[in-house]
Protein backbone atom coordinates (compact mmCIF):
# COMPACT_ATOMS: atom_id res chain seq x y z
CA UNK A 1 0.00 0.00 0.00
CA UNK A 2 1.43 3.38 -1.08
CA UNK A 3 1.89 6.36 0.95
CA UNK A 4 0.90 9.67 -0.31
CA UNK A 5 -0.14 12.82 0.88
CA UNK A 6 -1.95 16.51 0.72
CA UNK A 7 0.01 19.52 1.61
CA UNK A 8 -1.50 22.63 3.64
CA UNK A 9 0.24 26.01 3.56
CA UNK A 10 -0.56 29.39 4.75
CA UNK A 11 1.38 30.61 1.84
CA UNK A 12 2.22 29.31 -1.45
CA UNK A 13 5.76 29.35 -0.47
CA UNK A 14 4.88 27.18 2.55
CA UNK A 15 3.05 24.92 0.27
CA UNK A 16 6.08 24.15 -1.79
CA UNK A 17 8.24 23.81 0.88
CA UNK A 18 5.53 21.50 2.74
CA UNK A 19 5.64 19.47 -0.79
CA UNK A 20 8.83 19.27 -1.07
CA UNK A 21 9.62 17.83 2.24
CA UNK A 22 6.94 15.06 2.08
CA UNK A 23 8.29 14.05 -0.83
CA UNK A 24 12.01 13.68 0.63
CA UNK A 25 10.02 11.89 3.35
CA UNK A 26 8.64 9.08 1.00
CA UNK A 27 4.96 10.42 0.16
CA UNK A 28 4.35 8.83 -3.60
CA UNK A 29 1.83 11.41 -4.56
CA UNK A 30 0.91 14.95 -3.58
CA UNK A 31 -2.31 15.31 -3.81
CA UNK A 32 -3.76 19.63 -4.17
CA UNK A 33 -7.44 20.36 -3.28
CA UNK A 34 -9.57 22.74 -4.64
CA UNK A 35 -11.60 24.90 -2.09
CA UNK A 36 -9.52 27.59 -0.99
CA UNK A 37 -6.90 27.39 -3.70
CA UNK A 38 -7.03 26.59 -7.75
CA UNK A 39 -6.26 22.65 -7.78
CA UNK A 40 -4.72 23.05 -11.26
CA UNK A 41 -2.58 26.06 -10.46
CA UNK A 42 -1.63 24.57 -7.03
CA UNK A 43 -0.76 21.40 -9.14
CA UNK A 44 1.40 23.18 -11.71
CA UNK A 45 3.39 24.48 -9.17
CA UNK A 46 3.67 21.71 -7.18
CA UNK A 47 5.22 19.74 -10.17
CA UNK A 48 7.50 22.71 -10.92
CA UNK A 49 9.02 22.11 -7.06
CA UNK A 50 9.72 18.81 -6.92
CA UNK A 51 10.95 15.98 -8.98
CA UNK A 52 9.88 12.17 -8.02
CA UNK A 53 6.01 12.34 -6.10
CA UNK A 54 3.79 12.23 -8.81
CA UNK A 55 1.41 14.71 -8.55
CA UNK A 56 -2.21 15.00 -8.78
CA UNK A 57 -5.47 16.90 -8.32
CA UNK A 58 -7.43 15.93 -5.19
CA UNK A 59 -9.33 16.83 -6.53
CA UNK A 60 -10.59 19.70 -9.17
CA UNK A 61 -14.07 20.96 -9.98
CA UNK A 62 -15.65 18.90 -13.33
CA UNK A 63 -18.43 21.08 -13.70
CA UNK A 64 -16.83 24.91 -13.19
CA UNK A 65 -14.26 24.45 -16.15
CA UNK A 66 -15.26 23.61 -19.87
CA UNK A 67 -13.56 20.08 -20.66
CA UNK A 68 -11.52 21.58 -22.88
CA UNK A 69 -10.23 23.67 -20.56
CA UNK A 70 -9.38 20.76 -18.13
CA UNK A 71 -7.70 18.85 -20.94
CA UNK A 72 -5.56 21.50 -21.78
CA UNK A 73 -4.53 22.36 -17.96
CA UNK A 74 -3.82 18.70 -17.57
CA UNK A 75 -1.80 18.62 -20.46
CA UNK A 76 0.47 21.43 -19.49
CA UNK A 77 0.85 19.83 -15.70
CA UNK A 78 2.03 16.71 -17.41
CA UNK A 79 4.73 19.16 -19.13
CA UNK A 80 5.69 20.84 -16.55
CA UNK A 81 5.86 17.34 -14.11
CA UNK A 82 7.37 15.57 -17.24
CA UNK A 83 4.63 12.98 -17.21
CA UNK A 84 3.83 12.44 -13.18
CA UNK A 85 0.33 14.19 -13.50
CA UNK A 86 -3.12 12.34 -12.67
CA UNK A 87 -6.06 14.38 -13.01
CA UNK A 88 -8.35 13.87 -10.45
CA UNK A 89 -11.99 15.17 -10.88
CA UNK A 90 -15.28 15.14 -9.15
CA UNK A 91 -18.86 16.60 -9.24
CA UNK A 92 -18.71 18.60 -6.17
CA UNK A 93 -21.74 19.38 -4.55
CA UNK A 94 -25.10 20.97 -6.72
CA UNK A 95 -25.26 23.89 -4.42
CA UNK A 96 -21.77 24.78 -4.55
CA UNK A 97 -21.81 24.24 -8.19
CA UNK A 98 -25.01 26.44 -8.70
CA UNK A 99 -24.80 29.05 -6.15
CA UNK A 100 -21.28 29.40 -5.76
CA UNK A 101 -19.95 29.16 -9.80
CA UNK A 102 -23.10 29.19 -11.49
CA UNK A 103 -22.74 25.90 -13.32
CA UNK A 104 -24.47 23.28 -14.64
CA UNK A 105 -25.44 20.67 -12.56
CA UNK A 106 -28.08 18.17 -14.07
CA UNK A 107 -27.23 14.57 -13.31
CA UNK A 108 -24.01 14.66 -12.39
CA UNK A 109 -23.05 11.15 -13.23
CA UNK A 110 -24.32 11.03 -16.53
CA UNK A 111 -22.18 14.61 -16.81
CA UNK A 112 -18.99 13.68 -15.47
CA UNK A 113 -19.46 10.51 -17.67
CA UNK A 114 -19.48 12.89 -20.77
CA UNK A 115 -16.65 15.26 -19.38
CA UNK A 116 -14.10 12.53 -19.08
CA UNK A 117 -14.95 11.37 -22.84
CA UNK A 118 -14.21 14.81 -23.67
CA UNK A 119 -11.44 15.34 -22.16
CA UNK A 120 -9.93 11.96 -23.18
CA UNK A 121 -10.94 12.54 -26.88
CA UNK A 122 -9.21 16.07 -26.87
CA UNK A 123 -5.94 14.56 -25.77
CA UNK A 124 -6.05 12.31 -28.81
CA UNK A 125 -7.13 14.86 -31.13
CA UNK A 126 -5.10 17.70 -30.33
CA UNK A 127 -1.92 15.38 -30.73
CA UNK A 128 -2.88 14.22 -33.75
CA UNK A 129 -4.76 17.29 -35.16
CA UNK A 130 -7.84 16.01 -36.01
CA UNK A 131 -11.48 16.98 -35.71
CA UNK A 132 -13.70 16.26 -33.08
CA UNK A 133 -17.64 15.56 -33.16
CA UNK A 134 -19.27 14.55 -29.58
CA UNK A 135 -22.89 14.62 -29.09
CA UNK A 136 -24.21 15.29 -25.38
CA UNK A 137 -26.80 16.25 -22.87
CA UNK A 138 -24.12 18.36 -20.89
CA UNK A 139 -20.88 18.39 -22.76
CA UNK A 140 -21.58 18.46 -26.64
CA UNK A 141 -18.07 19.12 -28.20
CA UNK A 142 -17.51 20.44 -31.82
CA UNK A 143 -13.99 21.30 -33.14
CA UNK A 144 -12.40 21.38 -36.47
CA UNK A 145 -9.22 22.57 -37.59
CA UNK A 146 -7.23 22.65 -33.98
CA UNK A 147 -3.74 21.52 -33.86
CA UNK A 148 -1.74 22.27 -30.25
CA UNK A 149 1.64 22.99 -31.46
CA UNK A 150 3.19 21.50 -28.91
CA UNK A 151 4.95 17.87 -28.18
CA UNK A 152 2.65 16.59 -25.19
CA UNK A 153 3.91 14.21 -22.79
CA UNK A 154 1.08 11.54 -23.03
CA UNK A 155 -2.12 11.54 -24.94
CA UNK A 156 -3.42 8.88 -21.67
CA UNK A 157 -2.99 10.82 -18.60
CA UNK A 158 -4.44 9.11 -15.23
CA UNK A 159 -8.29 10.52 -14.79
CA UNK A 160 -9.57 9.19 -11.13
CA UNK A 161 -12.70 9.76 -9.83
CA UNK A 162 -13.92 11.14 -6.54
CA UNK A 163 -17.20 9.34 -5.39
CA UNK A 164 -19.07 8.58 -2.15
CA UNK A 165 -22.41 7.28 -3.49
CA UNK A 166 -22.92 4.02 -5.73
CA UNK A 167 -23.92 5.11 -8.99
CA UNK A 168 -21.25 7.47 -9.25
CA UNK A 169 -19.00 4.83 -7.69
CA UNK A 170 -19.84 2.51 -10.37
CA UNK A 171 -19.09 4.86 -12.74
CA UNK A 172 -15.57 5.33 -11.27
CA UNK A 173 -15.14 1.50 -11.68
CA UNK A 174 -16.29 1.45 -15.22
CA UNK A 175 -14.50 4.56 -16.83
CA UNK A 176 -11.93 5.61 -14.11
CA UNK A 177 -8.06 4.89 -14.00
CA UNK A 178 -8.40 5.17 -10.47
CA UNK A 179 -10.74 6.24 -7.69
CA UNK A 180 -10.44 8.88 -4.86
CA UNK A 181 -12.54 8.69 -1.21
CA UNK A 182 -14.36 11.13 0.28
CA UNK A 183 -11.97 13.05 3.25
CA UNK A 184 -13.79 11.09 5.64
CA UNK A 185 -13.93 7.05 4.89
CA UNK A 186 -13.00 4.23 7.25
CA UNK A 187 -11.95 0.79 6.40
CA UNK A 188 -15.46 -0.85 6.89
CA UNK A 189 -17.29 1.58 4.51
CA UNK A 190 -14.25 1.07 1.46
CA UNK A 191 -14.74 -2.96 2.30
CA UNK A 192 -18.70 -2.58 2.18
CA UNK A 193 -20.19 -0.28 0.63
CA UNK A 194 -17.13 1.13 -2.27
CA UNK A 195 -15.40 -2.33 -3.28
CA UNK A 196 -18.37 -3.93 -4.34
CA UNK A 197 -19.32 -0.99 -6.36
CA UNK A 198 -16.48 -0.40 -7.97
CA UNK A 199 -16.54 -4.07 -9.18
CA UNK A 200 -19.66 -3.58 -10.68
CA UNK A 201 -18.43 -0.66 -12.60
CA UNK A 202 -15.64 -2.76 -13.60
CA UNK A 203 -17.83 -5.90 -14.45
CA UNK A 204 -19.04 -3.66 -17.28
CA UNK A 205 -15.87 -2.94 -19.15
CA UNK A 206 -14.55 -6.36 -20.87
CA UNK A 207 -10.82 -7.27 -19.71
CA UNK A 208 -10.78 -4.58 -17.22
CA UNK A 209 -10.67 -5.63 -13.56
CA UNK A 210 -10.16 -4.03 -10.12
CA UNK A 211 -6.54 -4.56 -10.38
CA UNK A 212 -7.03 -1.40 -13.42
CA UNK A 213 -8.96 0.83 -10.83
CA UNK A 214 -6.09 2.39 -8.33
CA UNK A 215 -8.25 2.72 -5.09
CA UNK A 216 -7.20 6.20 -3.21
CA UNK A 217 -8.55 6.29 0.38
CA UNK A 218 -8.18 9.62 2.24
CA UNK A 219 -7.30 9.79 5.70
CA UNK A 220 -7.42 12.89 7.85
CA UNK A 221 -4.73 12.83 10.61
CA UNK A 222 -4.61 14.17 14.11
CA UNK A 223 -0.86 13.25 15.10
CA UNK A 224 0.02 14.32 18.99
CA UNK A 225 1.48 12.25 21.67
CA UNK A 226 -2.20 13.65 23.58
CA UNK A 227 -5.01 11.80 22.46
CA UNK A 228 -7.55 14.54 23.79
CA UNK A 229 -5.34 17.07 21.97
CA UNK A 230 -5.03 14.83 18.46
CA UNK A 231 -9.13 14.41 18.50
CA UNK A 232 -9.73 18.02 18.74
CA UNK A 233 -7.30 18.83 15.68
CA UNK A 234 -9.46 16.52 13.92
CA UNK A 235 -13.02 16.85 14.91
CA UNK A 236 -13.30 19.74 13.04
CA UNK A 237 -13.58 17.89 9.87
CA UNK A 238 -15.53 16.14 10.89
CA UNK A 239 -17.89 18.59 11.50
CA UNK A 240 -17.43 20.43 8.81
CA UNK A 241 -18.49 17.52 6.27
CA UNK A 242 -21.29 16.67 9.34
CA UNK A 243 -22.85 19.75 8.36
CA UNK A 244 -23.61 18.65 4.88
CA UNK A 245 -26.93 17.07 4.34
CA UNK A 246 -25.31 15.11 1.18
CA UNK A 247 -23.60 12.90 3.45
CA UNK A 248 -26.28 11.56 5.53
CA UNK A 249 -26.27 7.76 4.40
CA UNK A 250 -22.70 7.44 5.02
CA UNK A 251 -22.86 8.67 8.66
CA UNK A 252 -25.93 6.40 9.00
CA UNK A 253 -23.87 3.83 8.05
CA UNK A 254 -21.39 4.53 11.02
CA UNK A 255 -24.44 4.78 13.03
CA UNK A 256 -23.84 8.31 13.39
CA UNK A 257 -27.35 9.90 11.95
CA UNK A 258 -28.61 11.17 14.61
CA UNK A 259 -25.01 12.46 15.97
CA UNK A 260 -24.98 14.28 12.64
CA UNK A 261 -28.05 15.98 12.82
CA UNK A 262 -26.87 17.60 15.94
CA UNK A 263 -23.87 18.82 14.18
CA UNK A 264 -26.41 20.35 11.39
CA UNK A 265 -28.60 21.92 13.81
CA UNK A 266 -25.75 24.06 15.37
CA UNK A 267 -24.99 24.82 11.57
CA UNK A 268 -28.22 26.32 10.92
CA UNK A 269 -28.43 27.94 14.13
CA UNK A 270 -25.42 30.30 12.44
CA UNK A 271 -22.68 28.21 13.99
CA UNK A 272 -19.46 28.47 10.78
CA UNK A 273 -18.72 25.22 9.11
CA UNK A 274 -15.44 25.19 10.40
CA UNK A 275 -16.91 25.80 13.69
CA UNK A 276 -18.40 22.80 14.90
CA UNK A 277 -16.12 20.38 16.61
CA UNK A 278 -17.50 20.99 19.92
CA UNK A 279 -20.30 19.51 18.38
CA UNK A 280 -18.44 15.95 17.44
CA UNK A 281 -18.62 13.36 19.66
CA UNK A 282 -15.52 11.17 20.31
CA UNK A 283 -16.83 8.28 18.70
CA UNK A 284 -17.54 9.99 15.62
CA UNK A 285 -13.61 11.56 15.59
CA UNK A 286 -12.72 7.42 16.35
CA UNK A 287 -14.94 6.17 13.47
CA UNK A 288 -14.07 8.11 10.57
CA UNK A 289 -10.48 10.14 11.34
CA UNK A 290 -6.75 9.12 12.27
CA UNK A 291 -6.26 10.59 15.33
CA UNK A 292 -3.34 9.62 18.46
CA UNK A 293 -0.05 9.03 18.90
CA UNK A 294 2.51 8.03 15.65
CA UNK A 295 2.38 4.68 16.63
CA UNK A 296 -1.58 4.49 17.03
CA UNK A 297 -2.24 6.65 13.79
CA UNK A 298 0.60 4.31 11.81
CA UNK A 299 -1.68 1.45 12.90
CA UNK A 300 -5.05 2.66 11.73
CA UNK A 301 -3.60 2.93 8.54
CA UNK A 302 -2.10 -0.03 8.40
CA UNK A 303 -5.99 -1.43 8.78
CA UNK A 304 -6.69 -0.34 5.15
CA UNK A 305 -4.07 -2.95 3.72
CA UNK A 306 -5.54 -5.49 1.11
CA UNK A 307 -8.53 -3.25 0.78
CA UNK A 308 -6.69 0.28 -0.48
CA UNK A 309 -3.97 0.40 -3.05
CA UNK A 310 -2.85 3.91 -1.91
CA UNK A 311 -3.70 5.96 1.56
CA UNK A 312 -3.86 9.95 1.33
CA UNK A 313 -3.01 11.44 4.45
CA UNK A 314 -3.48 14.98 5.51
CA UNK A 315 -3.40 17.22 8.80
CA UNK A 316 -6.23 18.32 10.00
CA UNK A 317 -7.38 22.04 8.66
CA UNK A 318 -10.89 23.30 9.50
CA UNK A 319 -11.37 25.29 13.00
CA UNK A 320 -7.59 25.12 13.41
CA UNK A 321 -5.43 28.09 14.17
CA UNK A 322 -2.24 28.39 11.25
CA UNK A 323 0.33 27.42 14.02
CA UNK A 324 -1.36 24.25 15.12
CA UNK A 325 -2.23 22.91 11.38
CA UNK A 326 1.76 23.79 10.75
CA UNK A 327 2.09 21.35 14.14
CA UNK A 328 0.09 18.46 12.99
CA UNK A 329 1.12 18.38 9.47
CA UNK A 330 5.13 18.56 10.48
CA UNK A 331 3.85 15.44 12.99
CA UNK A 332 2.62 13.84 9.96
CA UNK A 333 5.27 14.30 7.65
CA UNK A 334 7.77 12.93 10.48
CA UNK A 335 5.41 9.91 10.85
CA UNK A 336 5.83 8.85 6.98
CA UNK A 337 9.65 8.90 7.31
CA UNK A 338 9.33 6.65 10.11
CA UNK A 339 7.17 4.68 8.09
CA UNK A 340 8.81 4.88 5.02
CA UNK A 341 9.17 1.32 4.01
CA UNK A 342 7.28 -0.67 6.12
CA UNK A 343 4.28 -0.03 4.06
CA UNK A 344 4.65 -1.08 0.52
Amino acid sequence: MRITFQPWGESMAELLDVSRRAEAAGAETLWVQELHRSATVTAAAVAGATTTAKVGTGIALAFTRSPMITALEALDIDEISDGRFILGIGSGVQKLNEAWHNAQWGKPVAHIRETVRNVRQFWVSADEGSDIALDGDYEPMNIRGYERPFNQVRTDIPVYLAAMGPVMTRLAGEIGNGWISHELCSPKFLAERVLPELQAGVDKVEGKSLDDVDVVVSACCGVHPDLATARRYVAGTVGFYASVRTYADFFEFHGLGEQQQQVIEAFRAGRGADYLASEVSDEMVDALTMAGTRDQVAERIAGYEGIADAVKLSAPVHGMTPAEIRAAQDELISMIADMKGSIS
